[in-house]
Order: C-alpha cells, then sequence, then structure tokens
C-alpha cells in the first residue's frame, strides 16, 4: 500500500510543481529582462517561490496518490480479495493517514514559517531589480544614467559583461565642466568603495572642457581607469509588509493586539485561520481519495479523478474568498474559514461512510450512471451526424 500510494504522490507532486514553475518561469524571465538583471536572479527567484508551490502540490499529490492506489486495487479485484478477508476499509486507511500525517507537519512546516521567510526575499530580489542593485543599472544600447551627471550607453556585452564594446561615458562637474570619453572596449571593476566602481577603458579618446577655458583637451589613451560613482539605494522594507510574509505566531498575536487597526486584525486572523484550514484539510484527503477511488462495479471510468481534482480546486478558492471577505471584517475570520471546512468535511464523511458501510453503497453510483448514458446518447448522435454531414 505504501508503495502504491507513494509512486504517484510522488509523480503527481513533481508534475505539479513543474507546470506552477514553468507558469511562472515564463513571467519572470520577461520581467528580468525588461528590467537588465542577470538570468541568474530568475533561479533565485524561483527557488523563493518553490516552498508557495509545495503548500499547494503537497495536498493535490496526497490525494491523487491515494485515489490511484485505491483505484489500483479496485480494478485489479485485489480490493475484493482484502474485503473477502476481512480487512475493513477503515484497516486499509492506517498507510494513507500515515502519509497524511507526516506530509500535513511538513505542510505546516511550508506554509507556517518556511514560505514567509521565501515570499520576503523573493520580494527583496524584485525590489534589487527594480532599483538596479543586481547590476541590472547598464542597459545595452541605451542611455543610462548615474549620479553627479554620469551618462553611460554601451554598443556590445560579450562574455557576460567582462567584455564591452562600444563605450561612451559622458559626465559634468557641475562647474560647468565636463567629460566625454569613447572607447573601443571597457570592463568594470569593484573598488573598495562601495559607493564607486572603476571603468577600465581601452583604446579611446578623451576630451575635457572646463569653465572659462575655450578649447577642450584631448587624450589618447590605450588604457584608462575612469572611476564611476554608483547611485545610492534605499534599503529594503522590513518583513512583514502583507500577510505573506508573517509566520503563523506572529499572524496569531497581531491578530490579538488591541493597538493594531481592526483592519490589521482582521487581516491576520483571516490568514491564519486559511492557513491552518488548509492543512486540517489534509486529514480528510485520504477518505476522498478513497471514496472517489474505487469504481462501481464493472465500471473503469476515471470520473473519480476528475471530480477529485474539482472538489479540492473549488475547496480552496472558497478558502480563499472566505479568507479575502474574512480579511475585509465583513465576516468573522473564523466563520469565513471553518464553516466551509465542515461542510467539506461532512460531504467526504457521507461519501466514506456510503461506500465503507452501506452494502453495495457507491458515493457517485448515481453520477457514474448519468455519465454512462450521456455516453451512449452521444455515441449514437455522433453517426447520425456524421451520416448526414456526408
Amino acid at each position: 500500500m505504501a508503495r502504491l500510494i507513494a509512486v504517484p504522490l510522488i509523480a503527481n507532486l513533481v508534475v505539479a510543481a513543474m507546470l506552477l514553475v514553468l507558469d511562472r518561469i515564463r513571467i519572470l524571465l520577461q520581467f528580468v529582462a525588461e528590467e537588465g538583471g542577470p538570468v541568474s536572479v530568475v533561479w533565485r527567484m524561483l527557488a523563493n517561490l518553490l516552498p508557495e508551490y509545495l503548500g499547494l502540490g503537497i495536498p493535490i499529490g496526497l490525494l491523487l496518490g491515494v485515489l490511484l492506489a485505491f483505484r489500483r486495487l479496485a480494478t485489479n479485484s485485489e480490493l475484493d480479495v482484502m474485503r473477502a478477508v476481512g480487512i475493513s476499509y477503515v484497516r486499509l486507511l492506517r498507510v494513507p493517514y500515515m502519509f497524511a500525517l507526516g506530509l500535513a507537519l511538513i505542510n505546516l512546516a511550508i506554509v507556517g514559517f518556511v514560505q514567509p521567510y521565501a515570499r520576503y526575499y523573493y520580494e527583496g530580489l524584485r525590489f534589487e531589480l527594480r532599483t538596479g542593485a543586481l547590476g541590472a543599472s547598464i542597459k545595452v544600447g541605451e542611455f543610462t544614467r548615474f549620479p553627479n551627471g554620469a551618462t553611460v550607453r554601451i554598443e556590445q556585452s560579450r562574455d557576460e559583461g567582462r567584455d564591452l564594446r562600444g563605450i561612451f561615458v559622458h559626465s559634468s562637474d557641475g562647474k560647468g565642466g565636463s567629460l566625454s570619453v569613447t572607447a573601443e572596449r571597457g570592463q568594470f571593476f569593484a573598488t573598495d568603495n562601495p559607493d564607486e566602481i572603476i571603468f577600465r577603458l581601452t583604446n579611446g579618446v578623451l576630451i575635457r572642457t572646463e569653465h572659462g577655458v575655450t578649447s577642450p583637451r584631448t587624450l589618447r589613451f590605450s588604457s584608462n581607469d575612469l572611476p564611476i560613482p554608483l547611485p545610492k539605494y534605499e534599503n529594503f522594507r522590513a518583513r512583514g509588509g502583507n500577510n505573506l510574509e508573517l509566520t503563523l505566531p506572529q499572524l496569531a498575536r497581531i491578530g490579538r493586539d488591541e493597538n493594531a487597526t481592526p483592519e490589521m486584525r482582521y487581516s491576520s486572523r483571516a490568514a491564519f485561520h486559511f492557513r491552518l484550514a488548509e492543512v486540517a484539510t489534509m486529514f480528510l484527503l485520504p477518505l476522498l481519495g478513497l471514496a472517489l477511488g474505487v469504481p462501481p462495479k464493472r465500471s473503469t471510468s476515471g470520473l473519480g479523478i476528475f471530480l477529485a481534482i474539482v472538489m479540492i480546486v473549488t475547496y480552496h478558492k472558497i478558502n480563499e474568498y472566505g479568507q479575502a471577505v474574512g480579511g475585509l471584517g465583513k465576516i468573522d475570520p473564523f466563520f469565513a474559514l471553518w464553516v466551509p471546512f465542515a461542510i467539506f468535511a461532512a460531504i467526504v464523511l457521507w461519501m466514506f461512510r456510503t461506500i465503507a458501510f452501506v452494502p453495495g453503497g457507491q458515493p457517485i453510483g448515481g453520477l457514474e450512471r448519468a455519465v454512462a448514458r450521456l455516453g451512449k446518447l452521444f455515441r449514437r448522435i455522433l453517426p447520425k451526424r456524421r451520416e448526414a454531414l456526408a
């Protein structure tokens, strides 16, 4: 049973994470390209989003793992043999609940403690990209302005920015004088001063003008070090800019803080109950997976798989709506999150009771028969339409 659950669980978890990553990587690549940042920062941003994806993927992986395990036992008639020798459904759920307990603890650690820090670091990377603190200040083919009137333009960038071609630099001293430099090649070097970098230029011309001097001075050089002042960046804000960056104890503390504004208390309580409700739902998933994984006799329909995904996604969206409404203070966050949980739990328990304790019971038997009738009707109508079109 453990092997039957583990293989589809891991496979579904990997597939779900990959799908979410593929959906996000295009957006991140476009964002980094627009900001002119290095491509390597994309992987750092994805790594900080991975806890969020695991928080969504673990419940779905657990549900599909249990469902597919029981479906395989049922379609191979192994489940009938186990039931015939006196093994009840309650006993068969021991191993699934071992998985549920372990994964629930992991998910609690992720959504309660790991995800808030990862989200904060992700927002920090976005801030650094926008401000240019990651080396994203200079874009190829564009004029980039620095403090103290410095302007830089680079025609080509090779070897990941270590070999720059077609350099133009212009700066003013604020007293009527200016410095213009063109060079064939250039390279940036760090210095001990964090507010300044050295731009080493090769094979170029330097033109300097000064206030009160009619003719500029011209200098041809084979190598010249030009100091470039860096912009002053503001420090990134402290963690806690939104509820996604707060851990469970911090959310609970703000929710009880009488000095906090009502909006902060409501939103913190809503986020706290949302995370706990999502973790608590994992203890219902083995029951749901069993109820939907065992198809009716002489049926190999995959309707249960489809219905399981629809139910868990719909419940998650209802929870998100409850969090939003509870955060606004329109409904008490406790009732906004735990009333849907109670309704979902009642449906799951009814489905499990039907299949486990009602003789011949099948919670989706009626739906299976309706789908089968629609399939037969569709197969009858389709040939007639083909004949009419012919």
